[in-house]
C-alpha cells in the first residue's frame, strides 16, 4: 500500500473530469439537438444535394463500378 495516496488522487481527478464532461453534455444537449435537426433539414434540400454532387463528381462512377463487380 505504498502508493495508495497516488491511486486515490488519480481516482478523484478522473471522477472530477468525468463528472465535468457529463455536466457539459447535459447543459448543451438542447443546443446539440436543435443543431442536428437543422442540419438534417438542410441536408434534404435540393441546394445541399447539388453541393454534395458538385463536391464528389465521381460518386456515380463509383456506384457503377461497385454494381459491375
Amino acid at each position: 500500500m505504498k502508493f495508495l495516496d497516488w491511486y486515490v488522487k488519480i481516482g478523484v481527478v478522473s471522477a472530477l473530469c468525468g463528472a465535468s464532461m457529463e455536466y457539459f453534455m447535459i447543459k448543451t444537449d438542447d443546443k446539440v439537438t436543435v443543431l442536428e435537426a437543422e442540419k438534417r433539414a438542410w441536408e434534404t434540400t435540393p441546394e445541399a444535394q447539388a453541393i454534395k454532387d458538385a463536391l464528389n463528381p465521381w460518386q456515380k462512377h463509383d456506384m457503377e463500378t461497385r454494381k459491375d463487380s
